[in-house]
């Protein structure tokens, strides 16, 4: 069987943490995997905030995650203290892909849960259609 293998970028320009929830258990005792991809919604709506956007207002437009993958390494568990840093590439005219690596916190030391991709796309609601990226954004998302 043919395995996802994400190629990261060689930096990451942000960083959250969050601890992790009784809700986002499954009945496996850890972390349902559908729960990770609202851990990287989490990390994304910290990001875009830190440089003063939200998933609905990037210079107007909004954001909509076009595909997603996801290496899992780690099982995350009730009370896990968690890292996740986050880095923009691939940006084209439309989008750009996020990156994310989790990690688990465990005082000064982190092991690697998961490394992650959410591809998004610009997107005007109002017209229920694709957008290209506001310039200004590209220049605070460093590219």
């Amino acid at each position: 069987m043919e395995r996802i293998k994400l190629q990261l970028p060689d930096t990451f320009s942000f960083s959250t943490e969050m601890k992790i929830r009784i809700t986002d258990m499954n009945y496996g005792g850890h972390v349902g995997n559908d729960r990770f991809l609202a851990l990287l919604q989490e990390a994304r709506a910290d990001y875009l905030q830190s440089i003063g956007y939200s998933e609905l207002d990037v210079e107007g437009v909004g954001l909509i995650m076009r595909d997603a993958a996801i290496e899992f390494k780690k099982e995350l568990h009730y009370g896990n203290i968690i890292q996740i840093d986050v880095s923009i590439a691939g940006v084209d005219a439309m989008g750009f892909d996020i990156f994310y690596k989790i990690f688990i916190k465990e005082g000064n030391d982190l092991t690697l849960s998961a490394t992650a991709k959410t591809g998004m796309l610009c997107y005007n609601y109002a017209l229920k259609k694709l957008a290209p990226i506001p310039a200004k954004a590209l220049e605070k998302f460093g590219s």
